[in-house]
């Protein structure tokens, strides 16, 4: 007599499929500030519920969702934060990350998913490419408002692993500044520090107004234009280059390490930050995950491993490439040197 073999749970596929529904969700959350809502003091559906201005029934199903996702915790009818939303989702608390909604679930950055089938034939999207350069376009402005408080921690990160005297004069370049967070919190690390911030101009708006808002803005100064094409200087001490090369394909990241290496003194640092898949391309997850973002959203881009990016910095000059993890975010440096 023979067992029929258990069948495999197809939970995951229902999962993958229906991801969608919870994203949406959770953008509702965010939207109605349901968790800054109970943070307050509201628990019960009926506080809940007029302090976001919805129906009972929509912020009871809703608060229930997050509930079942552990976001929430439902005793006696009232409702709690998890230690999770309390330190991330409470529009109060300076470690907020929910407005990293507002780019991620952007209807510019969902537009890459519709088509994800044609980037996967044409090996990068079709659809992101023009606004992406283009230097007048809001999305990066939106970008760098969204992303900033997700770029602290590694923010913080990038400072304390430059491994200068405190009181060292620096002169430091933040390619695609963005936020200028980046730079910033070197400006605050090293007091002595003087920052130059390469990006569209638009976008420098935000990153001037961080710099005055957290005290460096006497430091801090602009060079609005492409990191392709504006002239950085020389004699810079450290080049942060955060994000960006995985935007672009490995012919044009060397080139622009090349560029960044000639604006460096003899003994300079590049640090770069990017998702760094392992070589199998599949662990860790976080990082792993990253290459299907760029596939989805721009021509050419990539979640490069550290033997790639290594390769380019070579290629571009430099003699020595460290690669430094930064958990628990899925990001990581890599430091080079002139």
């Amino acid at each position: 007599m023979t067992h029929a073999q258990p069948m495999a749970d197809p939970q995951p596929i229902w999962q993958i499929m229906t991801g969608f529904q919870q994203s949406a969700a959770f953008k509702t959350a965010i939207e109605l500030e349901l968790f800054t809502k109970i943070a307050e003091g509201n628990k019960t559906v009926a506080d809940i519920a007029n302090a976001c201005g919805a129906s009972e029934k929509g912020i009871r199903v809703l608060a229930d969702t997050f509930t079942v996702h552990g976001f929430l915790t439902k005793q006696n009818g009232e409702y709690e934060l998890s230690e999770m939303a309390a330190t991330f989702l409470n529009k109060h608390v300076h470690t907020y990350l929910g407005s990293a909604v507002e780019f991620i679930m952007s209807e510019g950055q969902k537009r890459g998913y519709e088509d994800l089938t044609g980037a996967v034939r044409n090996g990068g999207s079709r659809i992101h490419g023009e606004a992406s350069l283009d230097p007048d376009s809001p999305m990066w402005v939106t970008f760098a408002k969204a992303m900033m408080p997700m770029m602290v921690p590694a923010a913080m990160g990038i400072a304390s692993h430059l491994g200068y005297e405190k009181d060292r004069k620096l002169k430091v370049l933040d390619i695609a500044a963005g936020h200028g967070m980046f730079g910033i919190m070197v400006a605050q690390h090293y007091p002595n520090a003087e920052i130059y911030a390469v990006d569209w101009a638009n976008v420098l708006t935000v990153a001037s107004e961080n710099a005055h808002r957290l005290g460096v803005g006497d430091r801090h100064h602009l060079i609005p234009g492409s990191a392709f094409d504006v002239d950085f200087g020389t004699d810079y001490d450290v080049v942060l280059v955060t994000n960006f090369l995985h935007h672009f394909d490995a012919e044009t990241c060397t080139n622009l390490m090349r560029k960044v290496n000639n604006a460096l003194k003899p003994g300079g640092k590049a640090i770069t930050l990017e998702f760094i898949p392992n070589d199998d391309r599949v662990t860790p997850p976080g990082e792993a995950l990253f290459a299907l973002v760029m596939l989805a959203a721009t021509p050419a881009g990539d979640a490069y491993t550290f033997n790639e990016l290594r390769k380019m910095c070579e290629d571009a000059g430099f003699s020595s490439n460290m690669h430094v993890p930064m958990p628990p975010t899925p990001q990581h440096l890599l430091i080079s040197t002139k």
